[in-house]
């Protein structure tokens, strides 16, 4: 998927937004996934509608993808993927899951407390252990939906939990 990043990266920059992940996934018929927010954090449907809208016109005139595909434009939700090595940083203190490329002391999967970066390494807390894990090693993450993660959230959108 890489190839078209630096192809629709500046087009999302553009429309006034910042891409999260960028994903091509199926066979036959696929799906153009992406997920992209504002500056401060934030995607509404209105955002969503108007990305969409910028990606439509720019594909349809440069057409960088082989066949017929459908495009979804959303938001990263609150619970996002931690795509780059500073959203691991951004989102420090806030409970994750991880998963490796290979095991890690025997272990593929990995659930707890994001502590930030050390170098390129991402520092999770989990059982109790703080633990390094090669930023390259890591072949998924996300954000795990916790009450503290909702409040911050309702928060930097200006509302309080009802």
């Amino acid at each position: 998927m890489s190839q078209l990043e630096p192809i629709l990266a500046p087009v999302v920059e553009a429309a006034g937004y910042r891409l999260v992940r960028l994903r091509l996934m199926g066979g036959k018929r696929k799906t153009l996934q992406v997920m992209a927010e504002r500056e401060d954090g934030t995607m509404n449907v209105d955002d969503c509608a108007a990305l969409s809208h910028a990606l439509s016109e720019f594909l349809e005139q440069d057409d960088p993808i082989e066949g017929d595909y459908v495009l979804e434009v959303s938001s990263p939700g609150i619970d996002r993927p931690l795509i780059r090595l500073t959203d691991f940083a951004r989102w420090s203190g806030h409970e994750a899951k991880l998963e490796t490329v290979a095991p890690i002391d025997g272990r593929k999967r990995f659930r707890g407390t994001l502590l930030g970066l050390d170098g390129s390494d991402v520092v999770v807390e989990t059982g109790g252990q703080r633990l390094k894990l090669p930023f390259r090693a890591v072949a998924e993450a996300k954000l795990v939906l916790t009450d503290k993660l909702i409040e911050e959230d309702l928060h930097a959108r200006g509302r309080t939990k009802s």
